[in-house]
């Protein structure tokens, strides 16, 4: 089975300098493989990591070059392997099936032509605030569900709130939009990182594919990651690159792409209870405007993926867990397919039809019936394992649960937190 298009990560964020004035971040990478130790460094040379007390020379991944002037480096975990370290700064291996999971998505700062976010005010752009929320609760692992990278533009001449930001697909913007603001999380817990729509070719694919694809070696656009999955104990990950899914308009090329992808994983969809984790998301009603005092009127996703699904086992999968749409939405569909977990919350501005009040109701969506609730805030939503089930809360910038969620098989009910009904 193929690797792929997103990346499940023991991050550890910035790092201390191996020599005087370099500047280094490290991670470890989990792929189908096994683990993997990736560093950024502004050094020429790769560091030596140590596993176990002994000294292993990381091999480069990508060289210097003037959007990205940092070498990366990568090195595969021994099996069995207990320890590892990087210049005095322990690197924390997996240790076990992880118990709390923590997921959000769509975090970076929107600068796109007239598209303007105060990148430049925590209030306004709120990532680190999440972040900063999200380290507290100590997670075992994270997954990012996709699009870090926002700035494609400068900030407008005059505009005080994005003033001096970096833009385009290069190391500056991207320390800006992810690893400084992302670092109390990337210093403590693993990573599962996606590929998202704004990490396509035609805007962060470069990135994306030298720091965080799976793959052996960085790929060069056009490309598309490979899927592969992850072994949790007893729950996979089945991760699929969706960054080319188109919405709403499906073409045959697109729809054969990503069924190619579910093909990659034979008929564990249908026999190994897991997470389908992609970016888009398969089932999903995102707003497309508002007339006060009506609910927002909606769109259905994601034409392509449907597609592409329409007739396929998935009777292993349990959910679908993915961002795209910048709210939190809980999709159950009775068990009659996998629920839908949307979780674009972590810091990219919402749709201005989108409100912040809990909606509950019953909505159609690829000829099934789910019962919804959504609304739109910055947060993250926490599970933690409860035998066979996963339990756990949205929590939003003030440090508060707004709601409460359990998933049981394939049943993901969500109530507002002030519900008796979850207990």
């Amino acid at each position: 089975m193929q690797r792929l298009a997103v990346v499940v990560l023991v991050a550890l964020g910035v790092l201390g300098a191996s020599s005087a004035g370099a500047d280094q971040r490290a991670w470890v990478q989990l792929t189908q493989a096994g683990p993997q130790i990736r560093v950024e460094t502004t050094e020429a040379r790769c560091p030596a990591v140590a596993i176990d007390g002994r000294s292993m020379p990381m091999a480069p991944r990508a060289l210097p070059d003037a959007a990205f002037p940092t070498t990366m480096c990568q090195l595969e975990v021994p099996a069995g392997a207990k320890e590892a370290a990087l210049a005095g700064q322990r690197l924390p291996l997996p240790k076990g099936p992880p118990q709390r999971i923590l997921i959000f998505g769509d975090s970076g700062c929107r600068l796109k032509g007239q598209l303007v976010q105060d990148c430049n005010d925590p209030k306004a752009w709120p990532f680190a605030e999440v972040v900063r929320h999200a380290a507290a609760r100590k997670p075992d692992l994270v997954i990012h569900v996709g699009d870090y990278y926002y700035r494609e533009t400068p900030c407008p001449d005059g505009v005080k709130g994005c003033a001096g930001s970096p833009f385009g697909d290069r190391w500056p913007t991207w320390r800006a939009e992810f690893f400084d603001p992302a670092r109390p999380l990337l210093n403590n817990a693993p990573w599962v990182f996606v590929r998202g729509n704004h990490e396509s070719c035609t805007r962060g694919g470069r990135g994306w594919f030298r720091q965080l694809d799976s793959g052996a070696k960085p790929l060069t656009c056009p490309a598309v990651s490979a899927p592969f999955s992850v072994d949790l104990g007893g729950l996979n990950l089945y991760v699929l690159d969706s960054a080319d899914a188109d919405d709403r308009d499906p073409t045959p090329q697109g729809v054969a792409g990503f069924a190619a992808q579910l093909d990659a994983f034979g008929p564990a969809l249908a026999r190994q209870p897991g997470w389908i984790v992609t970016h888009r998301p398969f089932w999903a009603l995102t707003p497309v405007t508002r007339i006060w005092p009506f609910d927002p009127i909606e769109a259905g996703l994601n034409a392509t993926e449907q597609a592409a699904v329409r007739g396929r086992d998935l009777s292993a999968v349990q959910m679908v867990v993915s961002g795209h749409v910048h709210q939190f939405a809980a999709y159950d569909f009775a068990a009659a397919r996998p629920s839908q977990l949307v979780a674009g919350t972590g810091g990219d501005v919402g749709e201005d039809g989108d409100m912040a009040q809990i909606r509950q109701n019953k909505v159609s969506l690829d000829g099934a019936t789910a019962h919804r609730l959504t609304f739109d805030r910055f947060g993250y939503l926490l599970l933690d394992r409860a035998g066979a089930d996963w339990v756990g809360s949205f929590w939003d910038l003030k440090d508060r649960v707004v709601a409460a969620c359990r998933l049981h098989n394939r049943r993901l009910s969500c109530e507002p937190a002030t519900s008796p009904r979850l207990g």
